[in-house]
């Protein structure tokens, strides 16, 4: 599940990402990805069986520091999306991921250090930056169990 984001945000407009936002003070990631999602996309935290947490990673654009969760969610459901902050919702099935059609990627050495961006095109559209290196990583996963 991924959101296009409006042009009303403050950060990252139009782009392709996750469901979530800031953590306000003295709150768990997990507790501020479970906010993000039910006020972005109606999604209600007691409602996901969170599964497990993916490595810490930065948006290199705006420095952000994003603590990514993987959850099971019921399916279908019944979304209400936020409409300042999402433009659209977007289902792209894991097998269309995996498929090596949509995958993309670039290798740069950059001050002595390798660097690997990925990005994924689906039906028009791209899912790049960091959004598509934590779906890299849980794609890593995924295909490893």
């Amino acid at each position: 599940m991924f959101t296009k984001r409006t042009q009303k945000v403050k950060a990252h407009k139009g782009q392709i990402s996750f469901p979530g936002g800031a953590q306000e003070v003295d709150e768990l990631p997990v507790d501020a990805a479970l906010r993000e999602c039910t006020e972005e996309i109606g999604l209600m935290a007691g409602e996901v069986e969170i599964l497990g947490e993916l490595d810490d990673t930065i948006s290199l654009t705006s420095n952000y520091i994003i603590s990514p969760f993987v959850g099971l969610i019921p399916w279908p459901y019944q979304f209400r999306v936020n409409e300042e902050e999402i433009e659209e919702l977007i289902e792209v099935s894991i097998s269309t991921l995996l498929n090596s059609s949509h995958q993309y990627h670039e290798t740069e050495v950059t001050d002595g250090e390798v660097i690997t961006s990925y990005s994924y095109h689906y039906q028009g559209r791209v899912i790049w930056g960091a959004t598509a290196r934590i779906l890299q990583q849980f794609l890593d996963i995924f295909t490893k169990v």
